[in-house]
């Protein structure tokens, strides 16, 4: 049986990750900010067999609520086998573009917020010497578009703070994972003009998720053609990057 904390617990990434959890009879920690949601989750989880699910409400913005989160959980949970950080906004770059306090607030939202949670569980795992942290990045972190460079960036920031730390907590026994989707079906990117072909369900990338943390990988692109499409990305000459739109 899993103890699961997941941060963003009625996001519709990981509420599909946290079904296929409960039929499996984990215990799970949902945090988010929006209580009617967690509480609908909550028992949805209950029915599919989850033997407990607690929620916890917060702002992942305000990070003096934090440590109280994590010793919630654990008065809840005792152990945290596994943490799934799955919450954040997209970004509306057009009006960070020209407002400097909206561009500081999606960086906070999207990383801040994000590395200031890992540094504290850090030390929860080091100390408890096992578990798995799994954080959900983007493509988009792979490389600055002039479409969403504040997202992107944004995304590079805890991708870069992931992979550090799992240098760091491999020597504990502790496994970091982090998670690049691509295009996702979600109120998050709810009218938007996306391509059909890649876009995913969060069905088939909660599938990912907890098969990839199961095997104990490093990263994971979801769906796997994603891998492809950023090492092509990646790999173009920055003369020839900066003309195209992407």
């Amino acid at each position: 049986m899993k103890n699961i904390l997941i941060i963003g617990g009625s996001s519709a990434i990981a509420g599909a990750c946290a079904r296929r959890w409960a039929a499996k009879g984990a215990r799970l920690v949902l945090a988010g900010r929006h209580p009617l949601r967690l509480e609908a989750v909550a028992q949805d989880l209950r029915v599919r067999g989850a033997p407990e699910v607690h929620t916890h409400v917060l702002d992942m913005n305000d990070h003096a609520q934090h440590p109280a989160l994590l010793e919630a959980c654990r008065a809840a949970l005792g152990t945290i086998d596994v943490v799934l950080i799955a919450h954040g906004t997209l970004s509306d770059q057009a009006l960070c573009e020209r407002d400097v306090d909206a561009a500081l607030h999606e960086f906070s939202t999207n990383a801040l917020s994000t590395i200031a949670l890992l540094t504290l569980l850090a030390g929860v795992f080091e100390a408890q010497q096992s578990g798995t942290i799994a954080v959900i990045s983007s493509v988009a972190g792979d490389r600055g578009r002039a479409s969403n460079y504040v997202y992107g960036a944004a995304k590079a920031a805890v991708t870069t703070f992931c992979e550090g730390l799992r240098a760091r907590l491999f020597k504990a026994g502790v496994r970091v994972l982090t998670i690049k989707p691509g295009f996702v079906d979600t109120p998050m990117t709810a009218g938007l003009a996306l391509p059909g072909p890649l876009v995913a369900s969060p069905e088939r990338v909660g599938a990912d998720i907890v098969r990839a943390i199961a095997q104990g990988k490093d990263t994971l692109y979801t769906p796997w053609f994603w891998s492809a499409i950023m090492l092509v990305i990646r790999s173009l000459p920055r003369f020839v990057f900066k003309r195209v739109s992407l």
